[in-house]
């Protein structure tokens, strides 16, 4: 079989570098190019350990976008240069996997309230194919546009969504805290992420306000069949990578922990990438340079709360790892293609 040819474009940002590492050893994809500004110029293998034909490959300026050769693109751009330049790559017939939220919501009113710009192409948003396969598969085989899910809506949406599908848990009043790593801020220069700034220190921000928000909604609504208002608290901690969620759900009259954890089992009992482990065990170092997500369970009988846990590296299966699942899905490829031999 002839490997796929694939670029990225966005090659330096913390995203862009794990998708060069998982790609250039994917064993049915040839890279192609690799776009990057701040690298244009240089060798691959002057950045990263990468050997062969993908070491060899010089990075190139993203003015250079509308001319690539490649059938596929994955986009590890901000969601406002990929909104711009998805709809072009796709009149020239080349499909396209977008890591930013450019495409992941329906609703294209959302964009000014929650991105800062008006979409430039609303269309689109109806055709975008969600890439989470664990909460839906259907339409991946084959799409022209996928909206890679974000970080934050896979941890939570892969540990909420099964008791709201069963039935187990209220739809209304979820409250959530994410812990997460510095490098889901993107690779920025910037006093507030500065060591001398993050070190020994927690930090919630963007209360009530946090951009992924509608998209954990919409995504625990996809994959559980209905969601109200999340409360949402991201919390920024010292370390470089992860994520580990804790989510409060109100358990419906009769429900034991025995059900949860039925639910929870039943529903990854098939998928390679997510294991349920005990709720207690669920840890961020279990999971890190991996494409899996951990998610685990316990009840809070005397409060009548599920208390669900998860964990995930933000740039492999928040990121790159899940974009590689998606592309694989695309391009009928099986999902664990280039992405079985990474180990924590």
């Amino acid at each position: 079989m002839q490997p796929h040819p694939v670029a990225i474009v966005g090659a330096s940002g913390y995203s862009g570098l794990e998708l060069t590492r998982i790609l250039a050893r994917h064993p049915a994809v040839r890279l192609t190019a690799l776009l990057s500004d701040r690298w244009a110029g240089e060798k691959v293998a002057s950045r990263l350990p990468v050997d062969g034909p993908a070491g060899a490959l010089q990075y190139s300026a993203l003015s250079g976008a509308d001319r690539l050769d490649a059938e596929l693109v994955l986009l590890a751009t901000p969601a406002e240069a990929s909104a711009d330049l998805a709809p072009r790559l796709l009149a020239r017939g080349v499909r396209v996997v977008d890591i930013s939220g450019a495409f992941r919501l329906r609703d294209p009113s959302a964009y000014p309230l929650w991105y800062g710009f008006e979409h430039p192409a609303p269309a689109l948003l109806a055709e975008a194919v969600y890439g989470l396969p664990e909460l839906g598969r259907d339409g991946l085989r084959g799409a022209r546009l996928v909206a890679n899910a974000g970080c934050y809506a896979s941890t939570v949406a892969l540990a909420v969504a099964p008791f709201v599908r069963a039935g187990l848990v209220e739809a209304d009043g979820i409250a959530v805290t994410a812990l997460s790593g510095v490098s889901g801020a993107g690779r920025k220069a910037s006093d507030e992420y500065s060591f001398v700034e993050v070190a020994d220190d927690l930090r919630a921000y963007r209360l009530g306000k946090h951009q992924h928000v509608p998209e954990i909604e919409q995504t625990v609504a996809r994959g559980g069949g209905r969601c109200g208002p999340i409360s949402f608290t991201p919390v920024l901690v010292p370390i470089r990578r992860g994520i580990l969620s804790t989510a409060h759900l109100r358990i419906r009259d009769g429900v034991g922990a025995a059900d949860l954890a039925s639910a929870l089992e039943s529903a990854y009992a098939s998928e390679p990438f997510v294991k349920v482990r005990p709720a207690d065990k669920v840890m961020v170092k279990d999971v890190l340079h991996t494409n899996r997500c951990h998610v685990g369970v316990a009840l809070d009988a005397r409060a009548r709360v599920a208390v669900a846990t998860s964990a995930l590296d933000n740039l492999v299966k928040g990121a790159a790892g899940s974009a590689t699942q998606a592309m694989n899905a695309v391009l009928g490829l099986p999902e664990t293609a280039g992405l079985d031999l990474l180990g924590g």
